[in-house]
């Protein structure tokens, strides 16, 4: 495979040129393993996990131009609505040893899968049972964090984060918020939708830094992204 050139948009994120395509990646965390067919990349000794916009809103910000990522080397990360682990593979890579990810999912199937295909390979993940709608009942399992990233498919997903940034966001901590659309009305435009969750997240206090909306890689889909005070 022909790299012809590297560059690194983030900590931990880079993205390389070949056969005059970009495609974005993550330092494997654990070389020789994958974990939803991504293509492996080899560059100067190191092994690189390529990570598809199509199958991850995270990377679809950063291809659809995010400008900053707090997620980074030694990051401790409340992940809502972790789902199979796709996306939180790949925060893992860029975490690195030195963080550490609390994974939560409220289906037990879901979980299962999470805990085969990443947490038993991933000592920097911990996989836990729960409904974000109630972070008490992880309460005692999750310390302060740096930053929140939700994907959960509920139609009060701004105050979700909310009221688990009021349990474990640092002060000056970050969200990264995935705002589903047709999870909150199939109906209403989503631009007024992301306007609707922007402004829960500002009335409780976070400053909006982004709002980018994910087309073409995810439909009705945008991720916002705050700092708590």
């Amino acid at each position: 495979m022909d790299i012809q050139q590297v560059s690194q948009p983030f900590e931990g994120v880079y993205r390389f040129q070949i056969d005059g395509h970009w495609y974005l990646a993550t330092t494997n965390l654990t070389p020789g393993i994958t974990f939803y067919g991504e293509q492996i990349y080899e560059h100067e000794g190191v092994e690189y996990r390529s990570w598809n916009p199509t199958r991850s809103k995270l990377s679809a910000a950063i291809m659809k131009g995010l400008q900053s990522l707090p997620i980074r080397d030694g990051s401790m990360v409340l992940y809502l609505g972790v789902a199979s682990g796709t996306t939180c593979s790949h925060v893992s890579d860029i975490v690195t040893d030195s963080g550490h990810i609390w994974a939560v999912d409220f289906a037990p199937r879901s979980l299962r899968d999470f805990l085969d295909k990443v947490a038993n390979h991933r000592e920097n993940v911990s996989p836990i049972l729960g409904d974000a709608r109630d972070p008490n009942q992880y309460g005692a399992l999750v310390p302060k964090v740096d930053i929140i990233y939700a994907d959960v498919a509920q139609p009060d997903q701004a105050d979700i984060v909310v009221k688990n940034a009021k349990l474990f966001l640092k002060k000056k901590g970050w969200i990264m918020l995935s705002v589903k659309a047709r999870s909150i009305d199939v109906k209403k435009n989503p631009k007024e939708i992301y306007a609707s969750q922007e402004k829960i997240l500002v009335e409780a206090g976070f400053e909006v830094s982004e709002v980018l909306e994910l087309e073409p890689f995810e439909k009705d889909h945008a991720m916002i992204i705050a700092q708590w005070p």
